[in-house]
């Protein structure tokens, strides 16, 4: 998720209708999606790679609504392109729209990298990898051992969170406003992991838990940081100076969520690096090829 405008145009479903481009094709999707970075970053990957194989693909965005996404995803496929990455609110409703899972996708029940096949799109997953990279590269920190306390139920929070259990992380706690996505969040990961003994913890956002560890991970994939005058989900007394805080939200404004947990003395970082770790992995997915991080870096540090 990001804050910023890029200069790719925003394309819509009849930009999708009359497409006629005959070059390869990549794509985010998402609604809202004028804020993405994605075509930025991919379109730096693909020029780095300097191969002329690739000097005709191209990466676009185009914002779709949720009740356009099953008529979308045809079409995509019909105008032959070749990967997709889906964005807030598709993840988890494109599972039942693909003609394939991955084992990762399938277990978490969101996908984030559509692959191009004969008769649709396999469905791919790789927030959760790309969470650990970025939180490694930010922190020097690893899932495992760790106290991890996430805030969001959605398809994001559902890798992290599937990521956090496979790493071994000493205990999940995961806040969210609305109990019934809570409970669906939970009950997606229990089958998946039933020999796992890390502790899980649930609670409301507007009760917050007493004993989180002072020196847990705290990370935010909400919503709540995407517009510029955003409060934080939680209160500045929430934050102690041992904690680390990541909020999948990136751009150049810094979030409340991340500007309350610097004031406290925490270390925080956006979701830039986040956002080019899944990248790079989809972007391999798609073309074969490790892409250069650099490159992705250097795109995305443009303003």
């Amino acid at each position: 998720m990001s804050q910023t405008e890029d200069w790719e145009p925003v394309l819509t479903l009849d930009a999708l209708r009359r497409w006629a481009n005959p070059a390869t094709s990549l794509a985010v999707v998402g609604m809202p999606i004028s804020h993405s970075l994605s075509p930025r970053m991919h379109n730096a990957a693909l020029a780095a790679l300097g191969l002329p194989e690739f000097a005709s693909w191209k990466y676009f965005k185009f914002e779709i609504a949720s009740e356009a996404l099953a008529t979308s995803l045809p079409l995509f496929h019909q105008k032959r392109f070749h990967g997709l990455n889906l964005t807030l609110p598709h993840k988890v409703l494109a599972c039942q729209q693909v003609t394939q899972l991955s084992a990762e996708a399938e277990a978490i029940g969101a996908v984030n990298t559509l692959v191009r096949e004969k008769t649709g799109y396999a469905g791919h997953n790789t927030d959760g990898l790309g969470f650990a990279r970025a939180l490694r590269e930010e922190f020097g920190l690893s899932l495992q051992g760790a106290d991890v306390v996430l805030f969001g139920a959605g398809g994001a929070a559902r890798s992290v969170a599937a990521q956090a259990l496979r790493e071994k992380c000493r205990c999940l706690w995961i806040g969210n406003r609305e109990p019934q996505r809570l409970s669906e969040l939970l009950m997606r990961l229990q089958p998946y992991f039933p020999r796992i003994k890390t502790c899980q913890k649930s609670f409301s956002l507007n009760a917050l838990p007493s004993d989180i560890p002072k020196d847990a991970i705290v990370v935010n994939t909400t919503s709540l940081g995407l517009k510029p005058h955003d409060p934080s989900p939680v209160p500045q007394s929430f934050w102690r100076p041992e904690m680390h805080a990541y909020d999948i939200v990136y751009g150049t404004s810094e979030t409340a969520f991340l500007r309350n947990a610097r004031t406290m003395g925490a270390r925080a970082a956006d979701g830039t690096s986040m956002l080019y770790w899944q990248g790079a992995l989809a972007f391999e997915l798609w073309t074969g090829h490790v892409p250069s991080i650099k490159a992705m870096r250097d795109a995305l540090a443009r303003t």
